[in-house]
């Protein structure tokens, strides 16, 4: 039987866990796109040429919500860009429906992206982002089809879609 002493020691030490892998995996998440990029703005720089949501995605390393990109649906030939740069990352030809809600590929273009570790909501995941600007696009996994066996899942809101 749990006395409330017990309970109440129990709930201040999984606290103090909670409070001490937050800090170990904000901090990581917070320099998974640190480094140098051949593109570099101010806070007020990349505010005054992305949206609110693409700020928080790019810059900030939010998520949009799933099902709700238009990229979703894109079906034309062409190349999906990025937001804050507009360097290639992605073509057309590489992108499928992976059924998550969120635009997906199974390759980027070369020397396109760079990875990273992201250690949020408690997990190692592998971070994406654009290889000059650092704007984070989103995750990849080992889920995905032929012929890399890779899921790139990026934030619709990251990318711009051009057509060919």
């Amino acid at each position: 039987m749990f006395t409330r002493r017990d309970i109440a020691l129990g709930a201040m030490a999984l606290a103090a866990i909670a409070y001490a892998g937050a800090m170990r995996w904000g901090s990581a998440r917070a320099t998974a796109a640190k480094g140098t990029f051949e593109i570099v703005k101010s806070p007020e720089e990349w505010r005054k040429i992305l949206t609110p949501e693409q700020y928080a995605v790019l810059r900030e390393e939010a998520t949009e919500r799933a099902f709700t990109s238009p990229l979703n649906d894109e079906k034309r030939k062409g190349s999906f860009i990025c937001a804050g740069c507009e360097l290639p990352l992605f073509a057309s030809e590489t992108k499928f429906d992976s059924g998550t809600g969120w635009p997906s590929f199974y390759a980027p273009i070369e020397n396109a992206v760079g990875q990273g570790k992201d250690y949020s909501y408690g997990m190692v995941r592998e971070e994406v982002h654009c290889r000059r600007c650092g704007g984070h696009l989103g995750h990849v996994f080992n889920d995905g089809p032929a012929p890399t066996g890779l899921r790139y899942c990026i934030n619709g809101v990251s990318l711009k879609f051009i057509p060919t």
